[in-house]
């Protein structure tokens, strides 16, 4: 950690007896068992609101697909509060307590009857009583509990690990985080194995009872491990002027937007005495408007800082911003993958109707054929961390092997293939039931082996580990670190866009194909055309992979930017956030 000259030998000697490879055990299997609870509860989702609520298939999936974006959305309020005023232990810690609620919640509707509708056997449905109003509010605050627990744990989690190790006088220090960021992504990985096979076991042998309740257990488990380590962390502080300081950046640039352009060699800018940012940069011109002293004797104090921080900010206040605004085009270009990436209830629905059986005798649950998917992400991670990244680093001369675009861009064209697969598969099933006489029986089995899904769980997996790491890494090297949970949550916001999206697609082809009652993604799975339903988001990919293609190329080559240096003008860091504690540069 680079710290002020006031702060730094104290602070050296607390930090040097805090963090380091001790706390992993604590922060890592809290994260696994939470991923384990969180996702061995959606894994199976679908199934619990079409069998136990008599949900239609499109209606249990806009659900979803709305769960999974509110637990996206949260984190960058999360982000927020952890950068800016409370701080990231506290934030994880506020996340796992309401998750907890949240899943404690969910775990009631299974145990008293009385909070869901009269269990039912009619395939049609149309003998079911629907959920009342009361009993679908209760499942919905499960959802939302455990989607604002999800906002304090998803952006801080990882930063918070990082900050375990981050020695920016270490030459070995990009690696290092590098490896963790692998490795963190695989563990995850391994704890979603996990959760889509135990998990998905125990609720189709044991009930939705016991089910729901070991990851209730899990879940408290995690709660006491993370608290457990609470002495022996690394607890950076927040720093409190970060969200007001680019409100005032956009405020400042909308209050001087009358102003002209200064020419190139203007050199009134607002920054205070030490700062590395003396003049801003021409990327984003106009928001320059916001650090240009008009009136020395009117605009800048005694201390050298603006009067009216509203109406001028410092240079580096604007360059965070541009910093923010600047990647938006090529963060937008990763919804549509999120939108493949979230397809988990379909795929559910589909594999209930195959032949599942494995080896011969062992039949897998149809939720655990996700695990496939996970499986390749981690193997993919080992593999590239350990053996592709000191070969082709050789070639291209980077440390990370392949760029951060490169990744990013490989990972939206493996989506494309991974959707088109999914639509021929469902094609050839659709056309086995017809022949097999299931047209009119939408959960008969038919006899086409459900292995055949397992081909669209691994390249969405692989996708997903070009794309998200590719992002996650993008983003970390073009902010300073006090936006570093920022970053992170950038991710799950993305994917969370994706999900509202997922949620649009469903519904607008649920009504705009319907025909006689039965629509393309239909509850009737042999009447229905859910291979016309992925062919369409093949396109939608497709499409998407061509524009991320022009972001990419009007962003520039990132990599060979010099990015943040925070070891600087430490009396400006002191004026803006009295935090004492600032980022290490994530350089090419």
């Amino acid at each position: 950690m680079e710290l002020s000259s006031e702060q730094s030998k104290p602070a050296q000697l607390v930090t040097s007896k805090k963090g380091g490879l001790r706390t992993m055990p604590c922060i890592i299997s809290n994260e696994a068992l939470e991923k384990v609870a969180s996702y061995g509860l959606q894994a199976n989702m679908i199934l619990y609101l079409t069998s136990e609520y008599h949900m239609e298939n499109a209606t249990g999936a806009s659900i979803l697909f709305l769960w999974s974006a509110m637990s996206s959305f949260t984190p960058i309020i999360g982000a927020f509060l952890s950068d800016s005023h409370l701080g990231r232990f506290r934030v994880i810690t506020l996340g796992i307590v309401v998750s907890l609620l949240g899943e404690i919640l969910l775990w009631l509707t299974a145990v008293f009857p009385q909070a869901r509708p009269v269990h039912c056997d009619d395939p049609s449905k149309e003998k079911c009583v629907s959920a009342n109003t009361g009993q679908v509010m209760l499942l919905f605050a499960s959802f939302v509990l455990m989607s604002i627990g999800s906002g304090g744990i998803k952006p801080c989690s990882l930063a918070f690990g990082a900050d375990q190790l981050d020695k920016p006088d270490s030459p070995k220090n990009e690696r290092v985080l590098q490896s963790f960021f692998n490795w963190y992504y695989a563990s995850v990985g391994v704890s979603v194995m996990f959760a889509v096979t135990v998990i998905v076991y125990v609720q189709v042998k044991f009930g939705w009872v016991v089910g729901f309740g070991v990851p209730v257990g899990l879940m408290l488990l995690s709660s006491l491990l993370f608290l457990l380590g609470s002495s022996l962390y690394v607890k950076v502080p927040p720093n409190r002027n970060l969200s007001a300081g680019l409100v005032q950046a956009i405020a400042a640039a909308w209050k001087n937007r009358h102003l002209a352009l200064p020419p190139k060699n203007f050199d009134a800018w607002h920054s205070p005495k030490g700062s590395k940012f003396v003049t801003p940069t021409d990327n984003l011109r106009y928001l320059n408007k916001a650090c240009m002293i008009k009136s020395p004797e009117k605009d800048i104090g005694p201390d050298g800082l603006a009067k009216d921080p509203w109406s001028l900010c410092t240079v580096r206040q604007v360059e965070e911003l541009k910093a923010l605004i600047r990647i938006l085009p090529i963060w937008s270009s990763g919804i549509m993958i999120g939108v493949t990436i979230a397809q988990h209830a379909f795929p559910v629905l589909l594999a209930s109707t195959m032949d599942r059986h494995f080896l011969g005798k062992i039949e897998i649950p149809a939720a655990s054929f996700s695990l496939f998917g996970i499986l390749t992400l981690t193997i993919w991670v080992a593999i590239y961390d350990r053996i592709l990244v000191p070969l082709v680093s050789k070639y291209t001369k980077r440390p990370r092997g392949f760029s951060f675009k490169q990744r990013i861009g490989a990972g939206l064209v493996i989506s494309c293939l991974a959707t088109a697969a999914a639509a021929e598969v469902e094609r050839q099933r659709r056309k086995t039931a017809i022949q097999e006489g299931f047209l009119n029986y939408p959960k008969g089995v038919v006899s086409m082996s459900a292995n055949w899904l397992v081909l669209q769980h691994c390249l969405t997996g692989l996708a997903e580990a070009l794309n998200a790491i590719g992002q996650l890494e993008f983003y970390y090297s073009q902010f300073p670190k006090s936006m570093s949970s920022i970053a992170v949550a950038l991710l799950s916001l993305g994917f969370g866009f994706g999900s509202l999206v997922g949620s649009l697609v469903v519904s607008i082809v649920d009504d705009v194909t319907k025909k006689d009652g039965v629509s393309w993604i239909s509850s009737d799975l042999n009447r229905a055309h859910y291979d016309y339903y992925y062919w369409l988001l093949t396109a939608m990919s497709v499409v998407n992979f061509f524009y991320f293609l022009l972001c990419s190329w009007l962003y520039g080559h990132c990599e060979d930017k010099k990015i943040w240096d925070e070891g600087e003008g430490t009396k400006e860091m002191e004026d803006l956030s009295k935090s004492g504690e600032y980022a290490v540069i994530f350089s090419a």
